[in-house]
């Protein structure tokens, strides 16, 4: 063997994340240990520290040679099995046999509870006779990405100990039976899995790699480890020393007790969760799962936080420009989240979600696009339902007594924010909830509504009425917008399908649906060319959302007219059962051969909209569909794990895809297992878990109608029906100038401030029969009038 100090080759080929489709995701109960893995294909894939938005490692796994003529891969060579060593809970039992017969391997994977540690009991046994040799490959991706790391061999306290490093962040890899042989390396140049697969031993080892793509190798003396099974552990710290300490206590208190700890404690956090169904049943153990799976997801390092995914999205064809993907806060997705585990009745942990969003606030009242776990934005674009949301978790959390008063007073600022940001900046989004699309979107607009209802009841409870009485007739006029824009009827689409209407999933124009006739749209993540349709054939399943918010009943006309365009556009059929694509001509998934979404491609079906769908046949009364459903759910999961979207269409096995089960994309994510556990209490509750109080009592049993029409600077409304009032609203104040006679006579007035940074005047044309409004304004802001007259006819 020859060795030299530094390795050839830097910095390394270019490096890439790993596959995001997980067998396994987990972590340590306690806040003390902040540490997180994920598993595939047999192996570690990511491990997380010390936060969980930041992956420490692409992936760790074992290399198998006889020091002449075979290697071995076990990710790439052998038939894999990844169970819970206990049902729910997230330790794992692994068994990798190689396809030619000649070994296996079996380890169990957890973290230590009370270290920064990551801890793998390993079993190495050979099938056939032969001369082997057991290597651990290990490829740190330290502080979130793969270049600019190091890595070096030295010993801790005598014990051969193999680091990495980049910028604060430590790792040491150890095992409990010395190495016998270390090197590091750059990854595809000089790394041990180049020596091993060209030498079958290795010839040259170096004992540093300094700033690259790196990765390091241990090979495992099986002499001295006999018939027993050993123990490697990954420790973490901010220093060399820190991080060995941490791996050798790991190894030095035994795996079993470390084990025995981890999984008590686990136990214990489900102890309190109360399971539906057969204890032992297939359905018990997928929701004992999915509540676990929702609990990694939440930060430690800030408690209250929940990442959307573990996972880099097609990871193993990205690299570090994509050193994001998806472990960071979606406020949408945790709210989502937040949901389920107030279905779990894990109180605490919504509780702090809530302190969470709070302190993270936007001082405009908003949330970011997402953000990093200390509220630092990451993408830049505004969502008004990741504002609405928020106010709708405080109001089910009140619904169900997780709130008392005392905090629902600490909760009001945030609140009165949230809706002040809402009412003016909407009811246009700059992006909807797929953050693909500005304009006025049906689901936005549905999660708006709700949340002006749920501020108006929180408001009044504080006292003020007035900001109640206003979210009140807002939430009447937005909700009335909901088929003034995006109700379309006598389309070529209705047509085909031979309905009357439908609702859009957005309208991008200035124009209500009755006038879009052969407006186009822009549509994100298609090529030049096919980038481009009409407004009118954009369908979505967004709208059942009016029925989940209860601002529509399930069996309205328009409704049934748009589930049946829904279900005839966008629903799949595969072998484990149905699902729904997003909207028409989705561009976020694979291209057609296979390869990962690329900035294009082809949207695939979502399982969390199979439950979107079920909760819409739960309002139904149609439990039956529901249940089938949820069993397609259940179906669609990889060992547990809910995955983003499906595969479509014929196999593609040297791909991994396979009709019916996950794609490419995210999985497990943690928004679709709310959904499979808040569908799952809906479906027993013979009701929807979350839907709002406020807009069922409204909408659906009083039939409140607005009695005033809208009219905005963004929203310019042509149009009065008689009878009605007009509201003008600006976002500073103004002098309105306004006459019913074409200027014969004439009435002006100032606006009010209703209080949250809305100003308004309500013109009294609630008499008018006929004729035209026509209206002015001067913006004090600009000393200026806007030198234009606005003109509505009476309809």
């Amino acid at each position: 063997m020859n060795n030299e100090k530094y390795a050839p080759g830097a910095p390394g080929i270019t490096p890439r994340w790993t596959t995001s489709s997980k067998d396994g995701v987990g972590t340590a109960v306690n806040l003390a240990s902040n540490v997180s893995f994920t598993l595939s294909h047999g192996i570690l894939n990511e491990i997380y520290y010390p936060r969980i938005d930041k992956a420490a490692t692409r992936d760790m796994g074992m290399l198998i040679t006889n020091g002449k003529d075979f290697f071995g891969e076990e990710k790439r060579h052998t038939e894999t099995s990844t169970e819970p060593i206990e049902p729910g809970i997230p330790a794992y039992h692994i068994t990798n046999t190689c396809t030619e017969g000649r070994y296996s391997l079996s380890k169990e994977i957890i973290t230590d509870p009370l270290r920064n540690v990551l801890m793998q009991r390993i079993e190495f046994k050979a099938l056939k006779p032969d001369d082997y040799h057991l290597y651990a490959l290990l490829a740190p991706h330290l502080d979130n990405q793969g270049a600019d790391n190091s890595a070096r061999l030295a010993d801790y306290k005598g014990m051969p100990v193999i680091y990495a490093r980049n910028n604060d962040v430590v790792l040491a890899f150890v095992c409990s039976v010395p190495w016998k042989q270390r090197s590091v390396g750059f990854a595809g140049v000089s790394d041990g899995w180049q020596e091993l697969n060209k030498n079958k031993k290795l010839v040259r080892t170096y004992d540093r790699a300094e700033s690259g793509n790196v990765a390091v190798i241990g090979e495992v003396d099986l002499e001295k480890v006999g018939d027993e099974k050993f123990e490697i552990a990954i420790g973490f710290g901010s220093t060399e020393e820190e991080a060995a300490h941490r791996a050798i206590s790991s190894i030095t208190e035994s795996f079993e007790t470390v084990k025995t700890h981890y999984i008590k404690e686990w136990a214990e956090w489900h102890h309190r969760i109360k399971t539906p169904g057969r204890k032992n049943s297939a359905e018990a153990a997928m929701y004992k799962l999915s509540a676990s799976v929702l609990r990694i997801h939440q930060a430690k390092a800030f408690p209250g936080a929940m990442i959307a995914g573990l996972c880099v999205p097609w990871g193993d064809e990205k690299g570090d420009d994509s050193h994001n993907g998806y472990h960071l806060v979606w406020p949408r997705d945790m709210v989502q989240t937040a949901g389920g585990l107030l279905a779990l009745q894990a109180e605490n942990d919504v509780l702090r979600a809530l302190n969470y969003l709070m302190s993270t606030q936007e001082e405009e009242g908003h949330w970011a696009q997402n953000m990093w776990l200390e509220g630092k934005s990451f993408w830049e674009g505004i969502q008004l339902d990741e504002t609405a949301l928020p106010v709708l978790l405080i109001d089910i959390c009140l619904h169900h007594d997780t709130l008392d008063e005392e905090l629902l007073r600490e909760y009001r600022k945030t609140m009165y924010k949230a809706i002040g940001f809402l009412l003016r900046n909407g009811p246009v989004s700059e992006q909807e909830r797929w953050e693909e699309q500005e304009g006025i979107s049906v689901y936005s607009l549905a999660v708006c509504v709700a949340a002006f209802l749920s501020g108006a009841h929180l408001a009044e409870k504080t006292g003020d009425k007035k900001i109640a009485d206003y979210c009140r007739r807002s939430a009447d006029m937005w909700n009335e917008l909901i088929d003034t824009c995006l109700y379309a009827e006598n389309t070529r689409l209705s047509q085909e399908i031979g309905t009357d209407g439908y609702y859009l999933r957005i309208n991008p124009t200035d124009r209500p649906a009755a006038e879009l006739g052969e407006a186009t749209m822009l549509i994100k993540n298609k090529p030049d060319g096919e980038n481009i349709m009409p407004v009118t054939e954009m369908v979505s399943i967004d709208p059942l959302a009016l029925v989940r918010f209860g601002l529509r009943a399930p069996d309205d006309p328009r409704i049934l007219n748009t589930v049946k365009v829904i279900d005839a556009k966008l629903k799949a059929e595969t072998p484990n059962g149905d699902s729904w694509y997003r909207y028409v001509n989705d561009g976020y998934g694979e291209h057609p051969d296979g390869r990962g979404y690329d900035g294009t491609g082809i949207g695939r079906p979502w399982p969390l909209l199979t439950g979107e769908r079920a909760h819409y046949e739960v309002a139904a009364g149609n439990l039956k569909r529901a249940k089938e459903l949820k069993k397609a759910m259940e179906n669609f999961a990889n060992n547990g794990m809910m995955p983003e979207q499906i595969w479509d269409t014929e196999d593609i096995p040297e791909r991994g895809l396979f009709h019916g089960e996950h794609s490419g994309a995210a999985m497990p994510l943690a928004w679709a297992h709310a959904e499979y556990i808040k569908l799952t209490h809906s479906i027993k509750n013979k009701k929807i878990f979350d839907m709002p109080a406020h807009t069922q009592k409204r909408y659906l049993r009083d039939k409140v109608q607005s009695d005033r029409t809208l009219w905005r600077p963004e929203l310019r409304s042509k149009k009065l029906p008689k009878g009605r009032f007009l509201r003008i609203e600006t976002v500073t104040p103004a002098f309105v100038k306004w006459t019913f006679d074409e200027w014969e006579s004439y009435t002006e007035s100032d606006t009010q401030d209703m209080g949250l940074g809305v100003h308004y005047i309500d013109l009294p044309t609630d008499k008018l029969q006929s004729g035209r409004v026509i209206f002015t304004y001067y913006q004090y802001d600009r000393e200026a009038w806007t030198g234009e007259n606005y003109v509505l006819e009476i309809v």
